[in-house]
């Protein structure tokens, strides 16, 4: 349920709406908006009588939310949201990049990285000190000691870290770490980790899980959100199909309905969608295109001795070329590269 507020509504009306709310309870959401305030309820609405909130002095009508996503939904929040970080902010009129290789393997190739992409404007490195392999015998990352690279990464750069979080056990140490907590797709629907992020103070990328529906996403965001941090990006990475051509199938066609649904921010991975960097470029080209609010990227001084996915990664003289290109579509399209 939604509970609007008359534009006049005092902060006094609407506390006291929000504790009638939890008088009954439920769970209320405020929402400021530009202007008016909706305070969005979670919880079972079911048998909750919107009269006894819609004589509450300043409250203009009651909605009933029919869509399962009540949180990550446009009838809460109808304006798009921007999530923030120290270094920049992803969301409506900017196009943000996140580049950086797979994993980190050592310090001297996140530094010449973290270096190389300040030098050309890019705020957000993105790296795996802990990483999900199909395979128990494949590289599984640095775990805190790669932790501790990145954090002198960024005491070096400048540059904030995007990295993932893989369980519960580890929650604390990447929180204080990352400026964004990345959750793959392996773990979207991992509620107990999705709760854990929910706490936490800084904000969450969520990848859509190789078999997802919109809607699996979109519920995935509402645990995010529902324990109280509103700071959620979403991230299509492709989708487990037929086709062979590639390494997944990079479904831009949900970008224009996960917008239409949501006010979220939505990244796309094209490096995970392809597994081919030679389909990079196009992909991420197609991806400012579609309306996507940014890209996630892999990106390695020498993708040929990388310990993982090296063959999706570009190079940094083929990430200048995209980079160059990304900026002349952007200019026409009224987005501003982040």
């Amino acid at each position: 349920m939604l509970v609007v507020m008359q534009v006049n509504a005092t902060a006094e009306q609407i506390q006291a709406v929000v504790e009638t709310i939890r008088e009954m309870g439920l769970t209320p959401h405020p929402l400021p908006g530009s202007t008016r305030t909706a305070i969005g309820i979670t919880g079972n609405t079911g048998a909750v009588d919107p009269r006894r909130l819609e004589v509450l002095p300043g409250v203009l009508e009651c909605i009933r939310v029919t869509k399962p996503f009540k949180l990550t939904g446009r009838e809460m929040h109808p304006e798009d949201s921007v999530v923030r970080t120290p270094q920049t902010r992803i969301g409506p009129g900017t196009f943000t990049i996140i580049a950086g290789p797979c994993s980190v393997e050592n310090e001297a190739m996140i530094f010449k990285t973290a270096e190389y992409l300040v030098s050309r404007g890019i705020k957000l490195l993105r790296a795996g000190a802990f990483k999900p392999r199909t395979s128990p015998y494949a590289f599984q990352g640095l775990g805190l000691e790669g932790l501790e690279i990145l954090k002198r990464a960024r005491e070096r750069t400048g540059i904030g870290i995007v990295t993932e979080l893989l369980d519960t056990e580890n929650a604390d140490a990447v929180e204080e770490v990352a400026d964004i907590i990345q959750i793959g797709t392996r773990n979207m629907q991992n509620f107990a980790l999705l709760r854990r992020v929910s706490r936490a103070q800084k904000p969450v990328l969520l990848k859509r899980g190789m078999a997802a529906t919109l809607e699996e996403w979109l519920l995935a965001a509402e645990y995010v959100m529902s324990g109280g941090n509103w700071q959620v990006v979403l991230c299509e990475r492709g989708v487990r199909t037929f086709s062979d051509h590639s390494r997944n199938t990079l479904d831009l066609s949900v970008i224009p309905p996960a917008k239409l649904l949501s006010h979220l921010p939505i990244l796309v991975d094209p490096s995970h969608g392809t597994g081919k960097r030679d389909f990079v470029p196009p992909m991420a080209l197609a991806a400012l295109a579609a309306g996507a609010d940014g890209l996630l990227i892999e990106v390695h001084p020498q993708p040929e001795r990388a310990l993982s996915d090296g063959a999706q990664s570009l190079d940094f003289a083929q990430f200048d070329k995209l980079l160059d290109m990304l900026h002349r579509l952007a200019e026409p399209l009224g987005r501003t590269l982040a």
